[in-house]
C-alpha cells in the first residue's frame, strides 16, 4: 500500500513539468532494474542455500514479488470503483508475462524445459486460467447472457485466495520432491559457511531487492501515466495495455536480469509463477475487496487471448524436449502486438 500512496502525491505536484515527469521515470527505471539483479542473485544463492530448485524460487517467492505491482494497483482500483481497470489489469498482466516476458525471453536465448516443473506448476498456469474464464463465461449464461450484470463478487476473490494457500503449501512440498541434485562439494560449502546465517541474508536480499522493484515499478507507472494523460491518450487504453505492462516491468526486468546471469530457470519460473498469482493473488484480492464488474474489452478480447496464449504455451511443453525453441518465442510476441492493437482500435474510445 505504500508504494501505491508515495508516487501519487509526488506525479501529481510534477503533472505539468513533463521533463521531470520523464526523469522520475528514468530514474525508476534504473532503482527497478538495480532491485531486480539484487534480487535475482540473492534468490540463486537462496535456492543452493536450501537446496531447492530455481524453478521454485522463481514461481513463489521471486513471483510473489513481482506480482506486487499488479496486486497493489488491483485492489486499490477495485476499492476505488475502478472494476475495469483492476480485472483489465490482472488479465493484461498474464498476457504480457507470457507472450511478451516468456516470448521475448525464448527469442533471446534457448530456455531449458523443466518437465517436473511444467507439468506440475505449468498445469496450475493453465488451469487457472481456465477456472478465470469460466467463472466470467459461467456468470454470464447464469444471469441470461446480460453483459451488465456480469459480476466476480466476494466469494469467488474468496475462494481464489484459498487456493492461493493451497498452491503455495503445495509448491513448498513440491520443491522437496525436485530431482535436481545438489553437488556434495556445495553441500559442504553450505555446512562450511553457516546454512542458516547464508539463508536468513539471502532472503533479506531478495526481499529488499524486490522491494526496491515494486516501489520504483509504481513510480514509474505512476509518472508514464501522468505523461499519457497529458497527452490524452484515452484511459480505457492506458487500463488494458500500459498499466498491464507498466506492472509487468518487475517480471520482465527479472526475467532478463535472470536470463543474462544465467539462471534461465528463474525467468521461466517467474512467469509460470506469475500468471497463476494474477489470477488467485491479484484478481482474487481485488475481487475480495469489492466485486468486480466485467467489461466489454476484458469479455471479447481479454479473456480470449490469455487463454490463446497459455495454450500456445503448454502446446509447446507437450511437444517440446528438452528446450524451447528460439523460434517459438515469434508467435507469443506476434499474439502481443496484435493484443495491443487490438485494445487501441476496437476499444480505444472507451467503447
Amino acid at each position: 500500500m505504500l508504494a501505491g500512496i508515495i508516487p501519487g502525491h509526488l506525479v501529481e505536484s510534477l503533472a505539468h513539468q513533463e521533463w521531470a515527469l520523464w526523469l522520475l521515470a528514468v530514474a525508476a527505471m534504473a532503482v527497478l532494474m538495480v532491485g531486480a539483479d539484487r534480487a535475482v542473485h540473492a534468490a540463486a544463492k537462496l535456492a543452493s542455500a536450501l537446496g531447492m530448485s530455481k524453478v521454485i524460487i522463481g514461481a513463489t517467492i521471486v513471483s510473489l514479488g513481482t506480482t506486487s505491482p499488479e496486486a497493489c494497483v488491483s485492489v486499490m482500483a477495485a476499492w476505488r470503483g475502478n472494476a475495469g481497470l483492476a480485472l483489465g489489469n490482472g488479465i493484461g498482466s498474464i498476457i504480457c508475462d507470457t507472450a511478451l516476458i516468456f516470448g521475448l525471453c525464448c527469442l533471446l536465448k534457448r530456455l531449458p524445459l523443466d518437465r517436473f516443473l511444467l507439468n506440475r506448476q505449468g498445469r496450475i498456469q493453465l488451469g487457472a486460467g481456465i477456472l478465470l474464464a469460466g467463472l466470467v463465461y459461467g456468470s454470464w449464461w447464469i444471469v441470461g447472457m446480460d453483459l451488465d450484470r456480469v459480476f466476480l463478487g466476494r466469494w469467488i476473490g474468496i475462494v481464489l485466495l484459498a487456493l492461493l494457500a493451497a498452491y503455495l503449501y503445495v509448491s513448498i512440498r513440491w520443491s522437496r520432491q525436485h530431482p535436481q541434485i545438489i553437488p556434495d562439494e556445495a553441500k559442504e560449502e553450505m555446512r562450511a559457511n553457516h546454512r542458516k546465517e547464508r539463508v536468513a541474508g539471502n532472503l533479506l536480499m531478495v526481499t529488499i531487492g524486490l522491494g526496491m522493484v515494486v516501489v520504483s515499478s509504481d513510480v514509474l507507472i505512476a509518472s508514464a501515466t501522468q505523461i499519457c494523460r497529458n497527452h490524452s491518450v484515452p484511459e480505457t487504453v492506458i487500463a488494458g495495455t500500459f498499466v498491464a505492462f507498466g506492472t509487468s516491468l518487475p517480471e520482465l526486468v527479472t526475467a532478463l536480469t535472470a536470463l543474462a546471469k544465467g539462471h534461465a530457470e528463474l525467468s521461466i519460473g517467474n512467469v509460470i509463477g506469475a500468471d497463476i498469482l494474477n489470477v488467485l493473488f491479484v484478481i482474487g484480492a481485488s475481487a475480495a475487496a469489492k466485486p468486480l464488474a466485467v467489461d466489454n474489452a476484458t469479455f471479447y478480447l481479454m479473456i480470449p487471448t490469455m487463454i490463446v496464449v497459455l495454450m500456445l504455451f503448454r502446446s509447446y511443453v507437450f511437444f517440446g524436449r528438452n528446450s524451447f525453441r528460439r523460434w517459438q518465442g515469434i508467435p507469443m510476441l506476434a499474439i502481443y502486438v496484435a493484443f495491443v492493437l487490438l485494445s487501441v482500435l476496437m476499444f480505444g474510445n472507451g467503447r
